[in-house]
């Protein structure tokens, strides 16, 4: 909903928008080249699970049509609340309207609205329905961003064949050591898992104590354990980022709000873009895709009283010295950092990582977990990554990839000519970059054996962009070959 809204007078806990919002929706309804007396408009939200979200349509609904000179303004929803689209153009009709604005009040999340609204101007000739202006900003799903598209796509069944440079998962793992020790956890299958010790070790690994750690089944769980179990009314996802913080939220019934990184900006926080409102925000540090590191200090800004603020640190193990991270920090309000032990030790198919938060929260996702979240493997290699010898060699391959990753981004600028323009400076164990035609090239680049990330599917950026994975200088100097090559076609 509004960035800027402001409680109505006399029911705190109601929001409504600014003047200026107002203002925005009016222009935006304005389809009909006829006086607003005769034109009634249907505002159009992404409907919630918490009718105080729902709450805010409605007051936006009876204001804009005592403030905008329409006939009517009735409100509707996508999902999750009442009425549908449909019902609600039937209020209009029913109060004699012939002319309805079907206007998204929001970035909706299909075009499923306005099929609903075509399918019932069609069974109602005598009333006349015109699509009102979008918002500004990029779509969201269905016609926009694929929320559930992530890299492991571009390499099924004919893909496996390719060199994979859409997973950021790093080649040559897990090391030998670490299989054996997983491998040596087998033969105690027959017993339920026991999660004590590794919790205990990932503790001391940061230094905090045990309660505010806890143990999930790899990253995306824990995203999935905050959307259900934490009470927000605003959440809100700052992209371009990994996208499964918003799929879950909305899975859970949240309006997610988002805030949107410029590439002007090199695609930096700026935590004045984060509405005063929200009271759940979602960043990635290093992000997945942009590959920038946000300062510490920049991300603590975020935080205040009464808002719960998630740092999604899976990639943060990649960067030399941990530097700019928030693991271990007891003194930011609020402060959830999820961490993920499948990227460096190549363990995407065991599914471990672990949150480090308050003990309210952490005993609120402990309850929405379900018993034995964890396996007995999954464990054992916890405990395994976080010891000495796994934060050491950890720190090792962080050094080796950042050494890998410049010599592809150097690569990779000589094609500045071309057209390729490199997203940065990158930190994490992938680079996002602009290509001319990313989709034919991406196809192209396929037939040459090379997979990368298709980046039209994060939030906040368009065709042009992909993420490609560092891999050692061989492999990047024949990709940057190859690409060449396509470009040059």
């Amino acid at each position: 909903m509004s960035r800027t809204s402001r409680p109505l007078q006399g029911v705190s806990s109601v929001l409504i928008p600014p003047p200026a919002l107002l203002s925005a929706l009016e222009q935006r309804a304005d389809r009909f080249p006829c006086d607003r007396a005769d034109v009634q408009v249907l505002l159009v939200g992404r409907g919630s699970a918490d009718p105080i979200v729902n709450a805010e349509l409605v007051a936006a609904a009876r204001l804009l049509w005592e403030g905008g000179g329409f006939a009517g303004v009735e409100p509707a929803f996508v999902s999750g609340a009442v009425p549908d689209v449909p019902s609600g153009l039937d209020r209009c009709a029913a109060f004699g309207a012939r002319r309805v604005v079907v206007l998204p009040y929001e970035e909706l999340p299909s075009d499923r609205f306005w099929a609903q609204a075509e399918e019932w101007g069609a069974a109602h000739p005598g009333v006349e329905v015109r699509r009102g202006a979008d918002p500004a900003g990029p779509p969201t799903a269905g016609g926009g961003p694929d929320l559930r598209h992530h890299g492991d796509a571009e390499v099924r069944d004919d893909g496996e064949k390719l060199t994979d440079l859409a997973v950021n998962v790093r080649t040559g793992t897990p090391p030998a050591w670490l299989r054996d020790r997983v491998a040596g956890s087998l033969e105690g299958l027959a017993a339920y898992p026991d999660g004590r010790a590794a919790r205990a070790a990932v503790a001391e690994r940061h230094g905090v104590p045990v309660e505010r750690v806890l143990l999930t089944a790899g990253a995306a769980e824990a995203f999935v354990l905050l959307a259900r179990a934490l009470r927000v009314r605003r959440p809100v996802v700052v992209h371009p980022q990994f996208t499964e913080p918003e799929a879950a939220l909305e899975d859970a019934g949240h309006a997610v709000g988002r805030v949107l990184l410029r590439e002007a900006d090199g695609f930096r926080l700026d935590p004045s873009l984060v509405p005063e409102d929200a009271d759940l925000v979602v960043i990635g540090n290093p992000t997945n895709p942009t590959s920038v590191l946000h300062p510490a200090e920049e991300m603590a800004r975020l935080a205040r009283p009464g808002r719960v603020l998630v740092v999604d640190e899976a990639f943060m193990d990649a960067v030399p010295g941990e530097r700019e991270s928030l693991a271990g920090r007891t003194d930011v309000p609020g402060l959830v950092v999820l961490r993920s032990l499948t990227k460096t030790w190549g363990l995407a198919g065991l599914r471990i990582g672990y949150v480090l938060a308050g003990p309210e929260v952490i005993g609120a996702l402990e309850r929405a977990q379900p018993l034995w979240p964890v396996s007995s493997p999954a464990l054992v290699a916890a405990r395994a990554c976080v010891s000495a010898r796994g934060v050491a060699e950890a720190a090792d391959a962080a050094r080796a990839v950042a050494a890998d990753r410049e010599y592809l981004v150097g690569l990779l600028r000589e094609l500045a000519g071309l057209g390729v323009v490199v997203a940065g400076p990158a930190e994490g164990p992938f680079v996002l970059v602009r290509v001319p035609r990313a989709g034919a090239v991406r196809s192209l680049l396929r037939g040459r054996g090379f997979a990368v990330r298709r980046g039209d599917t994060f939030p906040g950026l368009g065709v042009d962009w992909v993420r490609v994975a560092v891999r050692d200088r061989g492999v990047s100097g024949e990709f940057v070959a190859a690409l060449r090559g396509v470009l040059r076609g």
